[in-house]
C-alpha cells in the first residue's frame, strides 16, 4: 500500500504532536516572599531629636527589609493605635491610665527574645516598671541635670573655662564676674521644679518626698530646699538669673549666646552642640557645700518607647527585633552621640567611658558620676511621685510666686507642701509605682 508522501508528512506530523508525553517534573516551588511587618511609630521628642530617631529608624529599615517602621510625631492617640509610642511625660501618664499598651516584658516573652538591659536602678524615676521590677517599657530618653556653660562668655568674664566651680556658692561669686563684663543674662535654667527643687533635694541629700501614712507626699520644704530657692531668688533679684519658662524655653536663649551657664538635662549637650556658634562646657550639676552629705547623687528621668495593644503576633514579633536593634552596641552608641541620652546596658555604658567617644559622650560621662557619686540614701532615691502633673503644677506655681517677689521661698515651699497634702496634686487619680 503506498502513501503519498502528504499524507507520510501529515501523519509524522501527526505522530509526532500526539507522542507520548514523558512524565514533566513538577515545577521547583519558589520560597514564599516573607510578608512585609509595617509598624507606625509616633514620638513626642520635638524636632531635634527625632531627627536622630529618624536616623536609626532608616537604619533598621535598611538592614530588615521585611519590617517598615513609619516615623511620625503628634498626637498619637488619633487614629489607629500605633505598634511604638515615644510619649512625652503628659502623653506617658495618659498612656499608663488608660492601659492602652502591651508590657515590654510581655512582648519580648511572647517573640522569645531576651530583654538586655540594667536591672531597675533606684536613682532611675521608676515608671515603666510594673509591681515586679519588670520593665512596661523601654526608658530610650533617660537624663539628668547638668551645667552647660559658654566657654567664651566665661573667658570674657576672667574666669577659667577649664576649671569652673562646683558648689553654688562659689558659682554665685563666679556669675557676679559675668554680669560686670556685660552679660545681662548669667544663668537660666530649663525645668525648675524639676531641676532647682527636685534634682537639689535628691544631690544634696534631703528628702524630696516622705510617707504620709501609707501613700507619698511632698516634703520639698526642708532647710536645703528653702536655703536654695532663697539663694535662686536673691540672683533673680540681681539679674543672675532669668527664667525664660516651665519647660525647656531657655535651651533657644542660651544657644544664641544670650545667656552664659544653663542648667539642664544631659541629653541637651549634642542638641546645644548643632545650635551653638559658641564652644559648650559641661559641668557636674553644682550642690551646697555645707549640706550633709553632699553631693549624693541626682535622679534620671526621661520618657519611654511603649508598644501599642491590640496588636498581631507578626507585630509584636518585629517590635521585639526593633528592641533588641536597639539594645544592640552599634545603636547604644550612636543614639548617645546624637541624641545625648543615658546607656541601657553594658555595652552602651562601655561607650560611655570609652576614650576615643570621650569628647563627643562627655555631658553622659558627667551624668553618670551624678547618678552613682555614692550608693542611693532614702533621701536621694527617685520616685515618680514628683512626675505627677498636679505635683509639678503646684511647684511651678509656687516657685513663680517668689519669683514675683509675691512670697518668700519658705512661704512658698510651706504653701507648696500643704497643697499638696490637701489633695490638690491628684494623688487619688494617678498611678503609684513601687
Amino acid at each position: 500500500m503506498k502513501i503519498s508522501c502528504a499524507v507520510l508528512a501529515a501523519a509524522l506530523a501527526a505522530c509526532a504532536t500526539a507522542a507520548p508525553k514523558q512524565a514533566a517534573k513538577p515545577a521547583a516551588k519558589k520560597p514564599a516572599q516573607p510578608t512585609m511587618v509595617e509598624l507606625e511609630f509616633v514620638h513626642q521628642l520635638g524636632a531635634d531629636k527625632g531627627e536622630q530617631l529618624a536616623k536609626l529608624v532608616q537604619r533598621f529599615n535598611e538592614a530588615n527589609p521585611n519590617i517598615k517602621v513609619t516615623l511620625s510625631d503628634g498626637d498619637w492617640t488619633e487614629g489607629k493605635q500605633p505598634a511604638l509610642i515615644l510619649p512625652n511625660q503628659e502623653g506617658e501618664d495618659r498612656l499608663v491610665t488608660t492601659k492602652r499598651y502591651k508590657p515590654l516584658w510581655d512582648v519580648m516573652r511572647g517573640a522569645g527574645q531576651p530583654l538586655k538591659t540594667f536591672p531597675v536602678l533606684k536613682m532611675v524615676t521608676p515608671m515603666p516598671v510594673d509591681s515586679k521590677g519588670r520593665l512596661e517599657a523601654l526608658p530610650v530618653a533617660l537624663s539628668t541635670p547638668v551645667l552647660f556653660y559658654n566657654k567664651e562668655a566665661l573667658a570674657k568674664a576672667g574666669l577659667d573655662p577649664n576649671n569652673v566651680p562646683t558648689t553654688w556658692m562659689d558659682w554665685q561669686a563666679a556669675l557676679g564676674k559675668v554680669y560686670a563684663s556685660g552679660n545681662a543674662c548669667p544663668f537660666t535654667t530649663v525645668q525648675p521644679a524639676w531641676i532647682l527643687i527636685e534634682n537639689t533635694s535628691a544631690w544634696n541629700n534631703q528628702p524630696f518626698v516622705a510617707m504620709n501614712g501609707k501613700q507619698e507626699a511632698l516634703a520639698a520644704n526642708g532647710l536645703i530646699q528653702v536655703k536654695h530657692l532663697a539663694m535662686m531668688s536673691s540672683w533673680y533679684k540681681a539679674r543672675y538669673l532669668q527664667i525664660f519658662g516651665r519647660g525647656d524655653e531657655a535651651l533657644e536663649p542660651f544657644a544664641k549666646g544670650a545667656c552664659a551657664v544653663l542648667t539642664a538635662p544631659s541629653d541637651d549637650y549634642p542638641t546645644l552642640q548643632r545650635m551653638a556658634s559658641f564652644d559648650v562646657g559641661v559641668a557636674p550639676f553644682p550642690f551646697h557645700g555645707d549640706a550633709y552629705g553632699a553631693p549624693q547623687n541626682t535622679v534620671a528621668d526621661g520618657s519611654s518607647l511603649w508598644i501599642g495593644a491590640g496588636k498581631t503576633a507578626a507585630e509584636y514579633k518585629a517590635v521585639a527585633k526593633f528592641v533588641n536593634f536597639w539594645l544592640t552596641p552599634e545603636t547604644q552608641v550612636e543614639w548617645q552621640v546624637n541624641a545625648g541620652y543615658l546607656p541601657l546596658n553594658t555595652a552602651g555604658a562601655l561607650a560611655t567611658g570609652s576614650k576615643l567617644l570621650s569628647d563627643k559622650l562627655v555631658a553622659q560621662q558627667i551624668a553618670l558620676q551624678e547618678l552613682t557619686n555614692k550608693p542611693v540614701s532614702i533621701a536621694s532615691s527617685a520616685s515618680t511621685y514628683g512626675r505627677r502633673a498636679g505635683v509639678r503644677r503646684i511647684l511651678d506655681e509656687e516657685i513663680e510666686s517668689v519669683w514675683a517677689n509675691k512670697k518668700p521661698a519658705k512661704q512658698a515651699l510651706d504653701d507648696a507642701v500643704n497643697r499638696a497634702r490637701a489633695g490638690e496634686d491628684g494623688c487619688c487619680r494617678a498611678m503609684v509605682r513601687p
